[in-house]
C-alpha cells in the first residue's frame, strides 16, 4: 500500500471560484500515512489522477478529479512542481472545510493560523455546502 487512509471528511459541494461557468465541484479532505517522500507521493497521486480518467484542461476548469497535497508532517517545501503547504490553502473554503473535519487542531506551518482561525478569516464561505446525494426523489 502506497497510502493509507486514516480519516476522511464529508463531501461538500462549492461553487466554482476561479472559472465561474461550469458546474459545481465535490470536494472533500483525506488524511494518510505514507513512506514516500513528498515527490513520490506527488507523483503517485498524478498516477492516480490519470488512473481515474484525468485529462489536461484549463487551469482551474472542469476536472474529473484533482487530489492537490495540502501538508505532509509539517514541512515547508518550495520545488517547481510541488509548494507543501499548499499556496493557497487560506483562500479556500473548499479545502479549510473539510480540513476542519478531519484536523480540527491543525496549524498552517507559516501563518501558524488554525484551520479554524482561516475559515473565519474568509469574506464569505465561496458557496460551500454540505453535499447531499440526488436520490431521484422530488
Amino acid at each position: 500500500t502506497r497510502v493509507t487512509i486514516g480519516a476522511a471528511s464529508s463531501i461538500y459541494e462549492t461553487d466554482p471560484l476561479y472559472v465561474p461557468d461550469q458546474p459545481a465541484f465535490l470536494n472533500m479532505a483525506l488524511r494518510g500515512s505514507t513512506d514516500l517522500s513528498p515527490q513520490e507521493l506527488l507523483e503517485f497521486v498524478k498516477q492516480c489522477e490519470s488512473d481515474l480518467g484525468r485529462t489536461p484542461s484549463v487551469r482551474f476548469g472542469p476536472r474529473i478529479i484533482d487530489i492537490d497535497i495540502i501538508d505532509y508532517d509539517g514541512i515547508q517545501l518550495n520545488l517547481p512542481d510541488l509548494i507543501i503547504p499548499h499556496p493557497r490553502i487560506h483562500e479556500r473554503a473548499f479545502v479549510l472545510r473539510p480540513l476542519a473535519d478531519i484536523a480540527p487542531h491543525w496549524r498552517h506551518p507559516r501563518s501558524e493560523l488554525t484551520v479554524q482561525q482561516m475559515l473565519r478569516a474568509l469574506p464569505h464561505k465561496q458557496g460551500l455546502r454540505p453535499y447531499e446525494k440526488d436520490t431521484g426523489h422530488t
